[in-house]
């Protein structure tokens, strides 16, 4: 009976060369692709995943996926005999239209997979893009685009070519970091007494400023008006919030207290005698 069933499907046939016992035949095919695919998306998930960053891990958990299923897909049609001559034509074509209208999309997803590949930064990161003008943390790298929480708590969401291509300035990397002000005093000032007033002000009042290395002091510019001397501390990466927004506070009253001028601008005009 069930034999004579099948025969009695195999002579319906729906289009040239296409039963409905193939097609049967190939909807089998597909189903028990789509329960592998599932079913390797969640071993990899359990057990591979953990070992990966979870921005590499949603991606390669996404390509197993559809991989499977395109290959389900092939072995369909291998199986149930359809010529796809006459649609591989028609896509090519259509592949070739497509092409010029997504090259961004294209671009994108690529870029996506040599940030996988390549890891310059990883999530939980505190990122600058110099090139973009965007500060902030990374919260993840998807197929075809970037996201970072900035540090306003804005989102936003960059396509992984300009991330790719950009310069990438990881302030993660290294358990310490570095902070800089720029201070001017008056000519007429000491500069090693207005050093010294800067650094025990430091030493004093910024507990995360750290000792050694100890905070570094340079004559950056004979400006205008003023010696400018360029003040440099360094801090563990956490505590930036600690020292480099109170840095310039710091500086400016300790210097009052010592009684050393900070000019404003000024310019000195010679009238010519008459």
């Amino acid at each position: 009976m069930f034999f004579e069933f099948m025969q009695g499907l195999d002579q319906i046939e729906i289009t040239s060369g296409l039963t409905l016992l193939s097609l049967l035949i190939g909807g089998i095919i597909m189903g028990v692709g789509v329960l592998i695919a599932r079913t390797v998306k969640l071993l990899f998930t359990k057990y591979y995943a953990p070992k990966l960053s979870q921005d590499s891990a949603k991606n390669l958990g996404k390509l197993l996926y559809f991989g499977i299923i395109v290959i389900s897909f092939l072995v369909f049609t291998s199986t149930t005999g359809v010529d796809l001559s006459g649609l591989l034509v028609a896509g090519g074509i259509f592949g070739v239209v497509i092409g010029f209208a997504t090259q961004s999309v294209v671009s994108n997803l690529i870029s996506g997979i040599f940030l996988m590949i390549e890891k310059p930064v990883k999530q939980g990161d505190s990122v600058d893009l110099p090139g973009l003008g965007i500060s902030g943390t990374l919260l993840d790298i998807s197929t075809f685009s970037a996201r970072v929480r900035q540090f306003d708590g804005t989102i936003t969401r960059i396509p992984n070519e300009s991330f790719f291509t950009t310069n990438i300035r990881s302030l993660s990397s290294t358990p310490v970091r570095r902070s800089e002000a720029l201070v001017g005093i008056a000519y007429r000032e000491d500069i090693d007494g207005a050093i010294s007033v800067m650094e025990k002000a430091i030493r004093n009042q910024m507990p995360y400023a750290l000792i050694l290395p100890k905070p570094d002091f340079r004559i950056k510019e004979l400006a205008d008006s003023s010696v400018n001397i360029e003040v440099l501390v360094w801090h563990p990466r956490e505590d930036w919030d600690q020292v480099s927004p109170k840095l310039l506070k710091v500086l400016k009253n300790a210097l009052d207290e010592g009684g050393i001028e900070i000019p404003f601008p000024q310019r000195v005009v010679w009238k010519a005698k008459e």
